[in-house]
């Protein structure tokens, strides 16, 4: 499938057919995981262990920098 980038104010947009959403089973709900190895651009939608991973480590980073804060609310 080739497409083209579309204009979107100061950006551009990669517009993705129904079928194609329909496929993957995502929506404009769906989190998307956009990468590149400076070659391709890969987009992924984000599910079930990636974004579990992905929800572990801004817990721990929430907790690393606020704990003493969380500590004394519960208090």
């Amino acid at each position: 499938m080739v497409k083209r980038l579309t204009k979107t104010g100061n950006s551009l947009a990669l517009v993705l057919d129904k079928s194609l959403l329909d496929l993957l089973e995502i929506d404009a709900r769906t989190p998307l995981e956009v990468s590149t190895n400076g070659q391709v651009i890969v987009v992924s939608p984000v599910r079930g262990r990636r974004r579990t991973a992905k929800l572990k480590r801004i817990v721990a980073a929430a907790h690393r920098e606020y704990g003493g804060v969380f500590k004394r609310l519960a208090e």
